[in-house]
């Protein structure tokens, strides 16, 4: 593996057995002496490198592989096939060792503990980790410096709201010092003032300390903000793998329209120029590519000449609008509709 080179996947795959039920009262009691079962196939030979000091998003809708992927690089599964390396070791078969070099944050969880001090709970993992006295305290000073701890230091987690149990979170994934961090879903639940903060730490201590950041979430916001590449995952395969700059560039030209009409879902197969992203109610969101085509300013005045049109606002396209269209049409049909 190549030194800047800090996580491979070759082939990675994993399938789950799974016991198909029989519907009704006789279905189930001829499940207790036959079973069917079906192998799903998780996640199916994924290849990709992580570069040190890399900000990577790994998006996937639910159940698209992308946590058992994750569970993989992080120890808690073992591949069916391929094989992973994260900083030289194989996690599934040196989990201690791994656990040592990795961070884990994990949104719905903590790893801290409930009725304990968060200093408390920070000694205790600084003993589990087996961290040096000196380099605790240099890294918890830190740490307590760039997220505030200091008033939550002498709280019960059970008292922190969910912003500050995020930021105590942060701090006891990294008092070891790890090279990697996997995070899924950091800022699930957060407020707008808590999510700026969680996202300007992460920033700084993937500039500052050279952290490399593997970003699992369905809040594409926290994907555009802080992710340089974003790995795509659907059906358990990768269908995009890229810089976020080179997916905007591709498939983020143009304007998303946001057109509501006084008719119910008229049809607008006949508009120049447009082509519909999605409808609800009398609502239409629609797609203005430009490239050479009709100008916007005639595509508009077409659209208020040709159909009742209420309200109509124009958006600059987001990268959880790409997203979605690959999620649901795939990168193919998203590169056609850029050429069209």
């Amino acid at each position: 593996m190549n030194d800047d080179v800090l996580i491979r996947c070759q082939d990675l795959r994993r399938e789950f057995t799974v016991a198909e039920g029989r519907a009704g009262l006789l279905g189930s009691i001829k499940s207790l002496f036959s079973t069917k079962s079906s192998v799903i196939r998780a996640v199916d030979d994924v290849s990709f490198d992580i570069r040190a000091g890399e900000f990577v998003g790994y998006v996937g809708e639910n159940g698209a592989g992308k946590s058992t992927t994750i569970k993989m690089l992080t120890g808690i599964l073992t591949p069916t096939g391929g094989r992973a390396v994260v900083n030289g070791t194989v996690p599934y078969l040196e989990r201690v060792k791994n656990a040592f070099n990795i961070g884990v944050v994990f949104g719905q969880r903590s790893q801290l503990w409930w009725d304990l001090p968060v200093a408390d709970s920070l000694d205790l993992l600084r003993a589990i980790y087996r961290v040096p006295p000196a380099r605790y305290r240099q890294n918890l000073a830190e740490l307590s410096k760039w997220l505030e701890l200091g008033p939550l230091m002498k709280m019960p987690v059970r008292k922190l709201s969910l912003g500050q149990r995020m930021r105590a979170d942060l701090a006891a994934s990294l008092l070891h010092g790890p090279k990697v961090m996997f995070l899924d879903e950091p800022t699930i639940g957060l407020d707008i003032i808590a999510k700026d903060n969680v996202r300007r730490f992460l920033k700084k201590i993937n500039k500052e300390q050279g952290v490399t950041i593997i970003l699992t979430t369905h809040d594409m916001d926290d994907i555009e903000a802080l992710c340089d590449r974003i790995i795509i995952i659907d059906k358990g395969k990768i269908a995009w793998d890229g810089a976020t700059n080179r997916l905007k560039s591709q498939h983020m030209n143009g304007k998303i329209l946001e057109v509501e009409f006084h008719d119910y879902n008229p049809d607008i197969s006949g508009a120049i120029g447009l082509t519909e992203m999605k409808t609800e109610a009398n609502k239409k969101w629609l797609r203005y590519q430009g490239d050479g085509g009709a100008a916007l300013n005639d595509v508009i005045s077409a659209l208020f000449r040709d159909y009742c049109v209420k309200d109509l606002s124009i958006h600059e396209p987001k990268v959880g609008d790409v997203v979605k269209a690959i999620y649901e049409h795939g990168v193919d049909h998203m590169e056609a509709a850029d050429h069209g």
